[in-house]
Protein backbone atom coordinates (compact mmCIF):
# COMPACT_ATOMS: atom_id res chain seq x y z
CA UNK A 1 0.00 0.00 0.00
CA UNK A 2 2.84 3.01 0.58
CA UNK A 3 5.49 3.06 -1.89
CA UNK A 4 7.77 5.56 0.16
CA UNK A 5 7.79 8.82 2.72
CA UNK A 6 6.73 11.27 -0.27
CA UNK A 7 7.56 14.41 2.15
CA UNK A 8 8.35 16.04 5.21
CA UNK A 9 6.49 19.41 6.18
CA UNK A 10 8.69 21.48 7.99
CA UNK A 11 7.72 25.55 9.35
CA UNK A 12 10.24 28.36 8.79
CA UNK A 13 10.51 31.92 10.15
CA UNK A 14 13.02 32.93 7.58
CA UNK A 15 12.79 30.96 3.97
CA UNK A 16 15.97 32.50 2.62
CA UNK A 17 18.14 30.89 5.32
CA UNK A 18 16.21 27.75 5.65
CA UNK A 19 16.58 27.21 1.46
CA UNK A 20 20.46 28.37 1.96
CA UNK A 21 21.03 25.82 4.67
CA UNK A 22 19.25 22.93 2.88
CA UNK A 23 20.44 23.70 -0.77
CA UNK A 24 24.25 25.36 -0.01
CA UNK A 25 24.97 23.63 3.01
CA UNK A 26 23.73 20.29 2.62
CA UNK A 27 23.62 20.12 -1.13
CA UNK A 28 19.86 19.83 -1.85
CA UNK A 29 18.12 21.37 -4.79
CA UNK A 30 15.43 23.38 -4.82
CA UNK A 31 12.55 21.63 -6.95
CA UNK A 32 9.63 24.24 -7.25
CA UNK A 33 8.36 26.82 -5.22
CA UNK A 34 4.55 27.85 -3.30
CA UNK A 35 3.79 31.54 -3.72
CA UNK A 36 1.09 33.17 -1.84
CA UNK A 37 -0.29 36.80 -2.89
CA UNK A 38 2.69 37.09 -5.17
CA UNK A 39 5.22 36.46 -2.47
CA UNK A 40 7.52 33.10 -1.55
CA UNK A 41 4.85 31.18 0.54
CA UNK A 42 7.56 27.96 0.98
CA UNK A 43 9.32 25.37 -1.41
CA UNK A 44 10.06 21.77 -1.83
CA UNK A 45 13.53 20.55 -1.39
CA UNK A 46 14.73 17.30 -3.51
CA UNK A 47 16.06 14.92 -1.02
CA UNK A 48 16.49 12.10 -3.17
CA UNK A 49 14.66 10.26 -6.24
CA UNK A 50 10.84 11.07 -5.05
CA UNK A 51 11.17 12.27 -1.91
CA UNK A 52 11.17 15.75 -0.76
CA UNK A 53 11.28 18.45 2.14
CA UNK A 54 8.20 20.87 1.91
CA UNK A 55 8.93 24.02 3.89
CA UNK A 56 6.41 26.52 4.47
CA UNK A 57 6.74 29.83 5.99
CA UNK A 58 5.63 29.55 9.66
CA UNK A 59 3.79 31.60 12.70
CA UNK A 60 5.31 32.59 15.42
CA UNK A 61 5.50 29.08 17.60
CA UNK A 62 5.50 26.57 14.81
CA UNK A 63 9.01 27.11 13.74
CA UNK A 64 11.10 23.66 13.67
CA UNK A 65 8.12 21.58 14.04
CA UNK A 66 7.30 18.69 11.89
CA UNK A 67 3.80 19.75 10.45
CA UNK A 68 3.03 16.35 8.86
CA UNK A 69 4.17 12.86 7.33
CA UNK A 70 3.34 12.51 3.75
CA UNK A 71 3.23 8.76 2.27
CA UNK A 72 3.04 8.09 -1.06
CA UNK A 73 0.61 5.87 -1.93
CA UNK A 74 -0.12 3.59 -5.19
CA UNK A 75 -3.43 3.79 -5.25
CA UNK A 76 -5.88 6.13 -3.01
CA UNK A 77 -9.02 4.97 -3.35
CA UNK A 78 -7.42 1.16 -2.53
CA UNK A 79 -5.58 2.71 0.74
CA UNK A 80 -8.95 4.47 2.13
CA UNK A 81 -10.94 1.88 1.68
CA UNK A 82 -8.31 -0.02 3.56
CA UNK A 83 -7.78 2.32 6.45
CA UNK A 84 -11.75 2.71 6.81
CA UNK A 85 -11.72 -1.39 7.20
CA UNK A 86 -9.85 -1.05 10.09
CA UNK A 87 -11.75 1.46 11.44
CA UNK A 88 -9.40 4.45 10.82
CA UNK A 89 -11.20 8.08 10.27
CA UNK A 90 -9.79 8.98 6.99
CA UNK A 91 -10.91 12.10 4.32
CA UNK A 92 -11.82 11.51 1.23
CA UNK A 93 -9.61 12.29 -1.30
CA UNK A 94 -9.09 15.76 -2.76
CA UNK A 95 -6.78 17.40 -5.42
CA UNK A 96 -4.12 19.08 -3.60
CA UNK A 97 -2.71 22.69 -5.11
CA UNK A 98 0.29 20.66 -6.17
CA UNK A 99 -1.89 18.54 -8.45
CA UNK A 100 -1.23 15.47 -6.45
CA UNK A 101 -4.11 13.25 -4.40
CA UNK A 102 -4.32 13.55 -0.57
CA UNK A 103 -6.21 12.28 2.08
CA UNK A 104 -5.87 13.03 5.57
CA UNK A 105 -5.46 10.95 9.04
CA UNK A 106 -3.89 11.00 12.55
CA UNK A 107 -1.83 8.49 14.38
CA UNK A 108 -2.90 7.35 17.80
CA UNK A 109 0.12 9.97 18.87
CA UNK A 110 -1.68 12.57 17.39
CA UNK A 111 0.91 12.91 14.29
CA UNK A 112 -1.15 14.30 11.00
CA UNK A 113 -0.58 12.06 8.35
CA UNK A 114 -1.21 13.07 4.62
CA UNK A 115 -1.54 9.96 2.03
CA UNK A 116 -0.36 11.18 -1.22
CA UNK A 117 -0.51 10.13 -4.99
CA UNK A 118 0.92 12.15 -7.88
CA UNK A 119 -0.71 12.70 -11.31
CA UNK A 120 0.77 13.23 -14.14
CA UNK A 121 0.48 16.97 -13.49
CA UNK A 122 2.02 17.03 -10.31
CA UNK A 123 4.49 19.90 -9.58
CA UNK A 124 6.97 16.69 -7.69
CA UNK A 125 7.43 15.99 -12.06
CA UNK A 126 7.07 19.18 -13.56
CA UNK A 127 8.36 21.60 -11.03
CA UNK A 128 5.51 24.32 -11.73
CA UNK A 129 5.18 27.25 -9.06
CA UNK A 130 2.33 26.69 -6.88
CA UNK A 131 -0.35 29.38 -5.99
CA UNK A 132 -1.93 28.85 -3.11
CA UNK A 133 -4.60 30.95 -1.07
CA UNK A 134 -4.49 29.10 2.06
Amino acid sequence: MIKRLAHACIHSQDLTETEAFYCQALGMERHFAFEKDGDLFGFYLKVGDQTYIEVFKGEPGAVGNINHLALEVEDMDAAIARLKDHGIDVTEKKLGADQSWQAWLTDPSGVRIELHQYTAESSQYNRRTVKVDW
